[in-house]
């Protein structure tokens, strides 16, 4: 059975990409889904759960916890590496853990290498 994992993140088209030079919404997009097919390509059951808000973010987790069984939950450096979101991040991996207690948690360090990530765990 394949492994099943998920890759949370801030949706591209709410990114502030003045923080990150270079970078854009197409970019960041390309490099997630790149990623998402390169696992899913090697057998696992890949998917990206976007995020749009701080507000939003914690329920969109939970739900999405509470309809799968996931064995490898990624929260991208996005959410984790940025000083504006340590609060959400934080309350993130809290709900990691208290709705699927037995997922490993990973993270990468851009939108390049969550499969990296998650093969690290998986």
């Amino acid at each position: 059975m394949a492994k099943k994992v998920i890759m949370v993140g801030w949706h591209p088209t709410v990114v502030d990409y003045s923080k990150y030079p270079g970078l854009t919404a197409e970019k960041l997009e390309a490099a997630l889904k790149a990623d998402e097919q390169k696992l899913n390509d090697e057998g696992y059951d890949a998917s990206i759960g976007f995020i749009f808000s701080g507000d939003t973010a914690i329920d969109q987790l939970t739900e999405t916890l509470k309809e799968n069984t996931y064995d490898v939950v990624l929260i991208g450096a996005g959410v984790r590496k940025n000083d504006d979101h340590f609060l959400i991040f934080e309350s993130l991996v809290n709900v990691v853990h208290e709705h699927a207690p037995t997922a490993r948690i990973a993270f990468n360090t851009g939108p390049t290498d969550s499969d990296a990530a998650i093969k690290r765990w998986a």
